[in-house]
């Protein structure tokens, strides 16, 4: 797709090299004299303009907010507002989703994580390989930090493989004092209540019809399904779960959250030990 930046650099080439009149020279591109003597301001920081625009390309979903917050984190001097004008300018904005209103009943999670370890959240998301078998994957997410767990995938799954997941993640990562869900039979299983209860884990069980009350973990199966499921076909389970795997690490290591104030889930996780880890410890 030839962008109005490609036109404006061509008509820059037509005048300097056969001498044609700026107006002759947009009027073969079609190319608006105003549009090519904004575009013309950019000039001095073309280097910048590549990094937003690379950036852009290599991340579809994202909006220029997260591109500004990800810019900014690799040093790159840019305002915000010229980040949202380039992507404009390029065509390279995010189609708006249609949001769903919410029930006005309640509109936040029951408990607030307050600190790492506080509150985790699980649910499986659905998606299927390139044959139509079913992969069922289960995500675990830390609601203070968003840092997302390794992602486990089967083709099933039953109560006694969501303990051995649970075990696996409290080995690796400690245990958290709540953990939330739905009423998924899985979840409500004898196997994993006896389980956390052993672990002293209290539970948290969200109201039938009513998802938003795991928003954080909804959230996080939404940008799942947006940014790799829809993304990529699989052919074997085995390739999911390396795609889920190198992910999980980018959503950990990579991508800006704007509820962190622009940071990774693993920088933000950094910040606050180096702030608040003692004082928690005490």
């Amino acid at each position: 797709m030839v962008t109005p930046s490609d036109k404006t650099r061509a008509a820059g080439y037509l005048e300097d090299e056969y001498q044609v009149s700026e107006r002759k020279a947009c009027q073969v591109l079609a190319l608006n004299r105003n549009t090519k003597r904004r575009l013309q301001r950019y000039e001095p920081l073309d280097d910048v303009v590549k990094k937003v625009i690379d950036l852009s390309e290599a991340q579809p979903r994202w909006g220029y907010r997260k591109v500004y917050d990800r810019l900014k984190l690799d040093g790159v001097c840019i305002g915000r507002e010229r980040v949202r004008l380039i992507r404009q300018r390029e065509g390279l904005q995010v189609r708006r989703k249609q949001r769903k209103k919410r029930h006005p009943g309640r509109n936040c999670p029951l408990l607030s994580a307050q600190y790492p370890g506080h509150v985790w959240s699980y649910d499986f998301v659905m998606d299927s390989t390139a044959d139509g078998k079913r992969l069922k994957l289960l995500t675990v997410i830390d609601e203070f930090n968003k840092q997302a767990f390794p992602i486990e995938c089967r083709r099933s799954m039953t109560s006694g493989d969501v303990v051995r997941v649970l075990r696996k993640l409290f080995a690796i990562y400690g245990q958290p004092e709540w953990i939330r869900s739905d009423n998924g039979s899985e979840f409500i299983a004898e196997a994993v209540q006896k389980v956390l209860a052993e672990k002293g884990i209290k539970t948290q069980f969200i109201e039938p019809g009513k998802p938003w009350q795991n928003g954080y973990n909804e959230s996080f199966n939404s940008i799942l399904r947006d940014n790799c499921l829809n993304k990529w076909q699989f052919q074997t389970i085995r390739e999911a779960r390396l795609v889920l795997d190198d992910w999980v690490d980018e959503y950990n290591d990579y991508r800006p959250h704007g509820s962190l104030g622009g940071l990774t889930p693993n920088l933000f996780q950094e910040q606050w030990e180096q702030n608040y880890g003692d004082k928690q410890a005490a």
